[in-house]
């Protein structure tokens, strides 16, 4: 009897991670099969390769919208140079696979933890800037790593690195993006995270029970600088060629923006952010020119109604359904 209520409760307090776990499995079964192409009845279906490689683009903007969302959100630090960790992370994985040889995913680590250092050896001195000031800082840093490269010889200089190879595929960019909200998750979860957190909402009063916001602070920009970098490793072996003015302020912008949509300090915001916004340019592919007009009026329009962004500090979990079930329920017995 003890072990059936055991296995009982097992299941019930592991129901919600199965169920997302199975809806996971099966999104990446049916795009893997649908991207792959398969046949029936003698007719092949294939997905678009255009619609293809948007997939993949907003994978890698999920990716970069968690990673920026652990620095803006959760940390409370206003970084506007995270396309200058994604450039890095692009050159030195399109460099390890390009010049040196290595294989795709020793490059994609090496870009990460090429980013990361470069993210700690940037944080240090920066972070201990506050609001307008980090914000600039960060902005300069970001355009300072963009313009060595265009001088860099080695890497292409002005006219970019190529060919690189095309080794970026759906397996890659669907256990990468839930890998990293998967770990952004459990770093907010833990006492590091709590500690994070705690410098957001009053770094005076953490410091002051004895937490190092600097330190905290370093390391959040260190992680999100490593995500940033594996996703430009990504981006980089997504197309033919990949050039320094890619990684300019507006795409630093970009991911703010899609931060702020969703709302700071909440990761299910910024994934549903980053994949609206990806739907949104894909429809804005005629009109270009309109693209960054039609993000600010939705910017606009969110912080008009919603200042907080579309969830605020909020997650999308079952409690959701089980307060509308417990709702139901009232209703019913107070109608009896």
């Amino acid at each position: 009897m003890n072990d059936q209520n055991k296995s009982g409760s097992f299941w019930k307090r592991n129901t919600p991670g199965i169920l997302v776990a199975v809806g996971l499995l099966a999104v990446y079964l049916i795009l893997h099969f649908w991207i792959q192409g398969f046949e029936i009845g003698g007719n092949k279906y294939q997905l678009n390769k255009y619609y293809t490689l948007n997939i993949y683009l907003m994978g890698m903007n999920i990716i970069l919208a968690v990673s920026l969302n652990l620095v803006c959100g959760i940390t409370g630090q206003l970084a506007l140079g995270h396309a200058g960790f994604m450039a890095v992370g692009a050159y030195t994985s399109a460099v390890c696979t390009m010049k040196l040889g290595l294989p795709f995913a020793v490059g994609l680590l090496a870009g990460g933890l090429v980013a990361a250092v470069m993210g700690i050896i940037i944080g240090l001195p920066t972070l201990r800037l506050k609001g307008d000031y980090l914000a600039i800082a960060t902005l300069g840093m970001g355009e300072i790593i963009r313009v060595i490269l265009i001088n860099i010889d080695y890497v292409g200089g002005a006219s970019g690195l190529s060919p690189i190879p095309k080794l970026t595929n759906w397996t890659w960019i669907f256990f990468i993006t839930v890998g990293t909200v998967l770990f952004v998750k459990n770093f907010i979860n833990s006492t590091y995270g709590r500690a994070c957190i705690s410098v957001r909402e009053d770094e005076i009063a953490a410091e002051t029970m004895g937490i190092n916001s600097t330190r905290y602070k370093t390391m959040a920009f260190c992680f999100g600088a490593f995500f940033a970098g594996v996703a430009g490793g990504l981006y980089a072996h997504n197309f033919f060629i990949i050039q320094p003015n890619l990684f300019n302020f507006f795409k630093s912008f970009e991911y703010l923006v899609m931060v702020v949509l969703g709302g700071l300090g909440s990761l299910t915001g910024s994934v549903l952010a980053a994949s609206g916004l990806t739907v949104v340019n894909l429809a804005l592919q005629n009109v270009p020119d309109l693209r960054m007009v039609v993000y600010s009026l939705v910017l606009i329009t969110v912080m008009l109604f919603r200042p907080g962004g579309l969830m605020g500090t909020k997650e999308l979990t079952f409690s959701i359904f089980k307060l509308n079930k417990k709702r139901g329920g009232d209703r019913g017995t107070s109608g009896n």
